[in-house]
C-alpha cells in the first residue's frame, strides 16, 4: 500500500488522459474545467487504496476511481446551480463561468460518462459496480432533495440531518471504497464492511465540512465561508445550537435563519457567536470524533493485516485534522 500522494499522482495522470478536447467544445470544456480544478480527490484515492488493501494492483481500479470522481463532480456542478454558488475550490463555478444551461447539460453528460467507465471491466465486475453505482447515485439525489427541503422547514431533527448527510455525502465515500474491494474480487462480507468504514468516515467528513464552512479559513477552504448560514441551511451546528441555547438566543437564531439581510457579514458573525456560546461548535467537533471512531471500530471485522488497519486509521485521522 502506497501513501496518499502516490495515489493522487497516479489518479491525476489517469484523469489527464480522460480530459481530452472533444467536440462540441461548449459541452466538454466545462467538464474538463471542473475535473481539472483539483480538490482533495478523496474518493478516487480511497478506491485505489482499497484495491491494494485487498491485495490487488491499484491500476485495475483506476477506471472505477475515475467514475466516482466524474460522478462526484457532476453532482457538484448541479448542486452549485441549485445553491447559486459563485465559487468552487476557489474558482468560478461552471454556471458562473459559462451559464446555467451549459452547467445542466455538461453535468448530464458527466453522469453518462461515469457509467461508461464501467464498460472497461469484465461482465461480473461491471454488474456489481453498476448496481452499487445506481443505488448510490439515487441516494445522493435523495440526500440533495432532503437538503433542499430542510431549507424551508423549521422542525428538522438531528436524526433527519444525519440521514441527509449520509445520503448526500457519506454513501459516495462508502461506495468509493467498496468499488475498490469489488475490482479486487474480495468477499462480499469484506466489501460490505469496508463500505461501512467509508460511510462512517464520510459522515465525519461532512460534519467537518459543515464546521469548516463556518469556522474555516477562506484562503484554504476554497468555498465561501459562511455559505451555509447565508443559505439558511439547517446544519448540525444550527440544530445543536437550537437544542442548547436559551430562549432568547434560540429566537434570534431562528429569525436569523429565516431572513436574507443585506448585511451578510453581520448575519454570519451573529450565528458564529451563538454556535460558540451555546456549545454547538464543541458538540460538532465531538460528533466528528464519534463518527471517526465508529469507522475505526469496523476495521476489526475486515480481513486485512493489522498494519493496513493502522494505515487506514492514520488516513482517517489526517482527514479529520484538515483545514480545507
Amino acid at each position: 500500500m502506497q501513501n496518499v500522494q502516490f495515489y493522487q499522482d497516479a489518479f491525476t495522470s489517469h484523469l489527464e488522459g480522460f480530459t481530452q478536447d472533444r467536440e462540441p467544445l461548449s459541452l466538454y470544456s466545462p467538464i474538463n474545467y471542473i475535473l481539472q480544478l483539483g480538490g482533495k480527490r478523496l474518493r478516487p484515492v480511497l478506491t485505489l487504496m482499497t484495491a491494494e488493501i485487498f491485495n490487488a494492483d491499484y491500476k485495475i481500479a483506476l477506471d472505477a476511481a475515475l467514475s466516482i470522481e466524474v460522478f462526484h463532480n457532476f453532482s457538484l456542478v448541479h448542486d452549485d446551480i441549485m445553491d447559486d454558488a459563485p465559487l468552487r475550490r476557489g474558482y468560478q463555478t461552471v454556471h458562473e463561468k459559462w451559464d446555467v444551461n451549459t452547467g445542466i447539460l455538461s453535468g448530464d453528460a458527466m453522469l453518462i460518462m461515469a457509467y461508461q467507465l464501467f464498460e472497461n471491466y469484465e461482465p461480473v465486475t461491471f454488474q456489481a459496480l453498476a448496481k452499487l453505482f445506481s443505488k448510490t447515485a439515487l441516494e445522493v439525489c435523495e440526500g440533495q432533495q432532503y437538503d433542499v427541503d430542510f431549507e424551508t422547514r423549521d422542525d428538522v431533527t438531528i436524526g433527519e440531518y444525519l440521514k441527509m448527510i449520509e445520503y448526500k455525502t457519506a454513501v459516495l465515500v462508502g461506495a468509493a471504497m467498496k468499488m475498490g474491494a469489488i475490482v479486487a474480487n474480495t468477499s462480499l462480507e469484506d466489501q460490505n464492511n469496508i463500505y461501512e468504514f467509508g460511510k462512517n468516515l464520510g459522515i465525519a467528513f461532512q460534519l467537518q465540512d459543515d464546521y469548516l464552512d463556518v469556522f474555516g479559513d477562506p484562503k484554504t477552504f476554497g468555498k465561501q465561508v459562511g455559505g451555509d448560514i447565508i443559505e439558511n441551511k439547517k446544519t448540525y451546528l444550527y440544530l445543536k445550537a437550537l437544542e442548547f441555547s436559551n430562549e432568547a438566543d434560540r429566537l434570534e437564531l431562528t429569525q436569523l435563519f429565516s431572513s436574507n439581510p443585506e448585511d451578510l457579514s453581520a448575519k454570519i458573525n451573529t450565528a458564529k457567536q451563538i454556535f460558540v456560546s451555546s456549545g454547538s461548535a464543541e458538540a460538532t467537533k465531538n460528533a466528528i470524533q464519534e463518527y471517526t471512531h465508529k469507522a475505526f471500530s469496523v476495521l476489526s471485522t475486515i480481513n486485512i493485516s493489522e498494519d493496513k488497519k493502522v494505515l487506514l486509521k492514520a488516513f482517517g485521522n489526517n482527514l479529520m485534522n484538515r483545514n480545507v
